[in-house]
């Protein structure tokens, strides 16, 4: 059943873009160890639709620069925070948190662009074959909604290929797989090349359903260009029941990998979101990039029980090939008005040397907050200060939106269950993070 395993899909329609390896990374400079803390949530792309599925346009020469938002999901946007503390101007009862711009990566000259004529193939005649609607993911764009993949599945099982004037050939199939417990899968996949290999592109989607009631819709691609580059992404969303708790439950996740070919550039991104009928929302990503001597990593998790309880971290850190380290990671947990935030950031020279400042704020849900901290410079604080408590104790994107911008998936319709059958109910596992890197871009 290798269409079933091998899902994948295709953007709705065209996108001239340009592929940058990184937008941001931290440093340690001029006393200060800056990163981004960012809590937005932005889902989805911008990209030019065709409205059918034959329908082809040429994409002009403009690209778009890729800065999307970092951290979180769902359908919009939320804050953004960007921290910076200040080594020289925190005292043992001051420690400044100011805003600070985005900062660009350290090695400008590296843009690791993939121009539109890399990977789309040249405007030919309309309906001579599906044309690549393809283009490289973008970083920090978190999970799309399914309208924005534009899934359409054929009725008819398809088995057509051709050759295009230009000397490119296009392949389009769909099918059903059908299997116990009233499991079906059906799938759509189309790919191309060009006539020397060198630029290719292959799309997959997918609807699954069986009688316990679980519902899936995937999507999958992949392509490479001229100069080497080479990126993959998969999507999927899944409606089941918890076998724990009986409770409907809808989980969502993207995986997202680009590689440079011609240097040693990549990065990976697995997103996961995962919400139930009651309020309970789990959401995270763990990602992974790197440029030549330098690589980064991040690490970020939000889980809301439903009742009034959030825990949300994040943990970021660096290191170049010369040993230079640098990180952050802060965590807070709020109950009722009461809780405590903890973090801390840090600095390792190639010599060894090592620099970290700690601090935490405990709130006490009555106006009181007892903020305190220290670094291995000798500098620390221990103080109570007057200060509300400010914290998110609902995901701003929960089961009613997710719902609502799920229909798709809720429409799949199983196949029709024999009088005096009965489904088998092991729902087995729900979707794990994987934490894992893909070896092409491990160390």
């Amino acid at each position: 059943m290798a269409a079933t395993a091998s899902a994948s899909a295709s953007s709705r329609g065209f996108a001239a873009t340009e592929l940058r390896s990184v937008d941001i990374l931290p440093s340690f400079r001029n006393g200060f160890v800056e990163f981004r803390r960012t809590n937005r949530k932005l889902i989805g792309g911008c990209r030019d639709s065709t409205g059918g599925f034959f329908s082809v346009k040429c994409c002009s020469d403009s690209t778009m620069p890729i800065r999307g938002a970092s951290g979180g999901s769902g359908n919009g946007v939320d804050k953004s925070d960007d921290w910076r503390f200040d080594a020289k101007k925190t005292s043992a009862n001051y420690m400044r948190i100011q805003a600070s711009s985005a900062m660009p990566f350290p090695s400008p000259q590296s843009r690791f662009i993939s121009k539109p004529e890399k990977f789309f193939f040249r405007c030919i005649p309309r309906n001579s074959g599906p044309q690549s609607r393809d283009s490289p993911p973008k970083r920090d764009t978190g999970i799309a909604n399914e309208k924005d993949w534009g899934i359409s599945m054929l009725n008819d099982n398809v088995n057509e290929s051709g050759i295009n004037e230009d000397g490119s050939t296009w392949y389009r199939e769909s099918g059903e797989d059908l299997g116990d417990n009233g499991y079906r899968c059906r799938w759509t996949r189309m790919g191309g090349q060009s006539s020397d290999g060198t630029l290719a592109w292959k799309e997959t989607w997918w609807e699954k359903s069986d009688w316990t009631g679980y519902k899936e819709l995937g999507v999958e691609k992949s392509g490479k260009n001229v100069e080497g580059d080479a990126w993959w992404e998969t999507w999927r969303e899944v409606l089941h029941q918890d076998e724990w708790s009986n409770l409907a439950r809808i989980e969502r996740s993207a995986q997202k990998q680009a590689k440079s070919g011609t240097e040693n550039a990549g990065w990976y991104e697995n997103w996961w979101e995962k919400y139930d009928a009651k309020g309970w929302t789990e959401k995270g990503a763990h990602k992974y990039g790197r440029l030549n001597e330098q690589s980064w990593w991040e690490k970020w998790g939000e889980h809301y029980d439903g009742r009034g309880s959030v825990l949300k971290w994040t943990d970021k850190w660096a290191e170049t090939e010369l040993g230079t380290k640098w990180g952050d990671k802060w965590e807070e947990k709020f109950f009722a008005g009461i809780g405590s935030r903890q973090g801390e950031t840090w600095h390792v020279s190639p010599a060894g040397d090592r620099w970290s400042r700690t601090w935490g704020e405990e709130h006490f849900g009555n106006g009181k907050v007892h903020k305190y901290g220290k670094s291995t410079t000798g500098e620390s604080w221990d103080i109570v200060v007057d200060e509300g408590t400010y914290y998110e104790a609902e995901p701003h994107y929960g089961w009613a939106d997710v719902v609502g911008n799920s229909t798709q998936l809720l429409s799949i319709q199983p196949r029709e269950r024999p009088p005096g059958v009965f489904p088998n109910m092991d729902f087995g596992p729900s979707m794990p993070p994987e934490d894992e890197l893909p070896p092409t871009l491990s160390q």
